[in-house]
Parts: C-alpha cells; sequence; structure tokens
C-alpha cells in the first residue's frame, strides 16, 4: 500500500485541520456558494449515476475523507450503507472521528486500513490533484483493491479548463501548489488503473449571480466547461 508521497502531504493538510472548512469556503467565496453546495452537488449526481447502473451501495469509502464533512450527505444518499472514510492527515482524521464517527460511519488513517475488496462505491474529491503524479498509480490501485468486482470509482476532480476553477484554486492555501488534472487524464489514469470507464459528467458551470441559468446544467453535463467533473470508472467483474 505504497502511499508514501500522499504522506508527505499529510503535513500540510494537518495544520489545516481545525479550520479546513474556513480556508476552503474563504476561496469559494468567489462563486457565492460554500462547500456544502457543491458538497451536495457532486452527491446528487453521483447518487443519480450509481442508481442508473442498478447499483445500491451497501459500503462507501471516501477516500481522502478529510475532516468527514461530506459524511452526512453520503449516508443520507443510501440510508442503509455503512462508510469508511480514509485519508492521509492524521489530524484531520482525528477531527473526523470525533465529530462524525457513529455506527454507520469509521475513520481512519489511510495506511492502517487494508483495501480487501469491502466497497461498493469509492467518493473522491478534489485528492489526486495533491498526490505527485509518480504516485498517483499506487492510490488507484488502493481504490481498485478496496471496491468489490463489479464496484464503482466515482473521481472527482476540479476542471482546469475552467478558468473559474484556476481562479478559485489559487485563492485556497492548499491548493495553490496542487498539480491539476484534465478530463482525458483522469480516464487514461482510471483505465491503467484497470477500471472500465462508464462516463464523464461536468459540473457547477454557472455562480450563484447566475443562479437562474443553474436550470440548464444537467443538459450541459457532457460540456467539458464545468468548475468540477466526475469520471466514473467500474472495477470489472
Amino acid at each position: 500500500m505504497p502511499h508514501q508521497a500522499a504522506l508527505q502531504d499529510a503535513a500540510g493538510f494537518d495544520a489545516y485541520a481545525e479550520n479546513y472548512d474556513a480556508a476552503l469556503d474563504a476561496g469559494l467565496s468567489a462563486t457565492g456558494e460554500d462547500k456544502e453546495y457543491f458538497a451536495r452537488g457532486r452527491v446528487d449526481r453521483i447518487s443519480a449515476i450509481v442508481g442508473s447502473l442498478g447499483l445500491e451501495p451497501n459500503s462507501v469509502m471516501d477516500y481522502g475523507c478529510g475532516t468527514g464533512s461530506t459524511t452526512p450527505l453520503l449516508l443520507d444518499a443510501w440510508e442503509d450503507c455503512t462508510l469508511i472514510g480514509v485519508d492521509s492527515s492524521v489530524e484531520s482524521v482525528r477531527v473526523a472521528q470525533s465529530a462524525r464517527e457513529s455506527a454507520r460511519a469509521h475513520f481512519d488513517v489511510v495506511t492502517e486500513y487494508e483495501p480487501r475488496e469491502k466497497v461498493d462505491l469509492v467518493y473522491c474529491n478534489g485528492v489526486f490533484h495533491h498526490i505527485p503524479p509518480s504516485e498517483r498509480p499506487s492510490a488507484i490501485r488502493y481504490v481498485h483493491d478496496a471496491l468489490v468486482p463489479g464496484g464503482v470509482f466515482a473521481c472527482c476532480e476540479n476542471n482546469p479548463w475552467n478558468p473559474g476553477t484556476r481562479y478559485v484554486m489559487r485563492r485556497i492555501p492548499f491548493d495553490r501548489d496542487a498539480i491539476p488534472i484534465s478530463p482525458p487524464a483522469a480516464r487514461r489514469m482510471l483505465r491503467a488503473g484497470g477500471f472500465e470507464i462508464v462516463s464523464t459528467e461536468f459540473l457547477f458551470f454557472f455562480p450563484r449571480a447566475l443562479a437562474w441559468l443553474r436550470a440548464f446544467e444537467r443538459r450541459l453535463s457532457r460540456v467539458p466547461l464545468g468548475g468540477q467533473y466526475i469520471v466514473f470508472g467500474r472495477k470489472p467483474e
């Protein structure tokens, strides 16, 4: 489970464990929305796509869970599922355990959890752009090994083709040194890791000032200009 490179960045995220949400929302304020809006949009889209594939997850992994802020949304999306959140930041995991641990949700440092084909769905948001390119294959392998055959990997990343996204990332201290991943590169990364690509969905086209246009965003989901995108990969059965 070679995640040493990702762990080299853990100290930086340890420093933000107590004020991660505030730092993130400060950057996102340029859009007129907070992190909750974007997290809910991602989870809603993932729930719709996963449902269209006939999958009802009993077990979900949040890979790069941070402080666990997306946990309630994931548990609400699939009311009978359990969740395992893993992260390289020890301090972030500690905060998640304190705030979110329950009978349905457990959190662990990524090197302490051994993936054994036990989860039906892996959710991951904005993690791989923090992992050095040379280490990304091992992270993909970790996700692949965690999923049951036929399980789905929903890999969410910031879209470098969207100028607004680049602007927001420059406003967030822990994103300034990130190495963005283009949608084609993300698909290649998943294919190289043994996944079959199901689809690529683009989200978040309009800021709050243009909220009246958001009714059209679903129709634009294949236009590669959204602020974020999700590559859905499926582990072969």
